[in-house]
């Protein structure tokens, strides 16, 4: 069979699958997805085995060994996949609530409800705990879903796509409600962007050039964030100690996350005392620091030992890397104006004691996510209380922020009347 005809295949049958699946009941989906759960350790050595070719297969090209950490999976590894399936299926179902309801004077009954999207692509690189986190939110919201996963994890996510539509089969979920794309072909992505016939939304998961690379090609809606350019503005009435540690926190504690700190604002006022107090524990870290004039003196001046000027350039730049740009500001209008001009409305931070700063700096700024005194790693779903996530949105429409299983819905008008007709 010619690629374009798998894909086509694929797409039509998802489009069937969720048919059925949109109306399934809240206990059934439940019950499905503790079976998938059960099946993903039944099939814990076939899984593994499956792993262990694309671990053996990555570190044969080289990859980076926390790549191919990334890549592995373990007893311990699966156990909490399947643990994170039986999660959702306790999470509240938002299919069939009713956002608004209201009678016209006519008397016909509006309500607005919500209700599954249809079918969702999924395009993703590396981490095999994508296909199970992705598959079962589509499920728990009556999607169907069209898992495409990087080749460094193809045989990862065969088995683990496979344990799941097969656990479910067996408590009634619909044949085809989970497919993954068993091929590494790249066209394979441009044939998904295009085949909005049978796909409502995709979401992109991975790199620059693998979002760009949708969006291009899209025909339906696509749900994505390009970069993660995030910042930390340290306010003049700032508690020094605790704006340190948000900001170790927020660079160091996985610098390769894109809700990791990219860039640091200090207002000129404490910028003197920040840094005496940041510096030995950024240093201690390894990270390079690239600051304007301003701040590459004082910085200088306590003999930082990794300094360089930034470039304009810097201060656009996702680093995913121990590098933080760094700026002094003279008051905050000009950091919200730095964060709009530079940032990528992903998440950003002001750290003060000052709430009516602080209220402004959480109003202007755009971002998905915008904090008073805490780290922007929590930029999560899990840490928002939303169990498993699809991915964070940059977006505004219609999800912005982690997305969970709200946004994994839209919503539909029913109208109830007793036989009114127009005038």
């Amino acid at each position: 069979m010619q690629l374009s005809d798998l894909i086509s295949d694929i797409g039509r049958r998802a489009r069937v699958a969720s048919r059925s699946l949109s109306n399934l009941s809240t206990e059934t989906k439940n019950a499905i997805l503790r079976a998938m759960a059960d099946e993903l350790l039944v099939r814990e050595p076939a899984i593994l085995e499956a792993n262990a070719k694309d671990v053996a297969g990555a570190t044969d090209r080289g990859l980076a060994p926390a790549a191919v950490d990334r890549l592995k999976l373990t007893s311990a590894r699966l156990r909490a996949m399947a643990e994170g399936v039986r999660h959702v299926a306790g999470l509240p179902d938002p299919v069939n609530e009713v956002l608004d309801a209201w009678t016209r004077p006519n008397g016909i009954r509006i309500s607005k409800v919500r209700k599954p999207i249809g079918v969702i692509g999924i395009i993703y690189e590396s981490r095999p705990n994508v296909t199970s986190d992705a598959a079962v939110l589509c499920i728990k919201t009556g999607n169907a879903v069209i898992l495409r996963g990087g080749s460094e994890s193809l045989h990862s996510n065969l088995a683990i796509a496979e344990a799941m539509q097969a656990g479910g089969v067996r408590a009634n979920l619909p044949a085809d409600s989970i497919q993954l794309i068993p091929v590494t072909d790249r066209d394979a992505v441009r044939m998904m962007a295009q085949m909005d016939e049978f796909i409502d939304v995709l979401v992109p998961r991975g790199g620059k050039s693998l979002i760009e690379a949708v969006v291009s090609n899209a025909r339906m809606p696509v749900i994505k964030h390009y970069d993660g350019v995030c910042h930390i503005y340290v306010d003049e009435t700032a508690d020094v100690e605790m704006a340190a540690r948000i900001l170790i926190n927020a660079k160091c504690q996985r610098p390769g996350v894109c809700n990791s700190a990219e860039c640091l604002l200090v207002h000129r006022d404490i910028a003197e005392a920040f840094f005496k107090t940041a510096v030995p524990l950024l240093a201690a870290q390894g990270v390079e620091l690239r600051a304007d004039e301003e701040s590459f003196k004082q910085l200088a001046a306590l003999e930082y030992p990794s300094l360089a000027r930034a470039t304009d350039e810097d201060y656009k730049t996702e680093y995913l890397a121990l590098i933080l740009s760094v700026r002094v500001v003279p008051e905050l209008g000009a950091a919200i104006d730095h964060v709009e001009h530079y940032g990528s409305h992903h998440s950003d931070a002001i750290v003060t004691e000052d709430a009516i700063n602080a209220e402004r700096f959480l109003n202007e700024v755009d971002s998905a996510t915008v904090y008073w005194n805490a780290s922007t790693r929590f930029t999560d779903g899990a840490e928002f209380g939303f169990g498993a996530e699809i991915g964070i949105s940059t977006d505004k429409l219609h999800a912005r922020g982690p997305m969970a299983l709200p946004e994994l819905t839209t919503y539909r008008y029913l109208i109830r009347g007793e036989g009114q007709i127009r005038e």
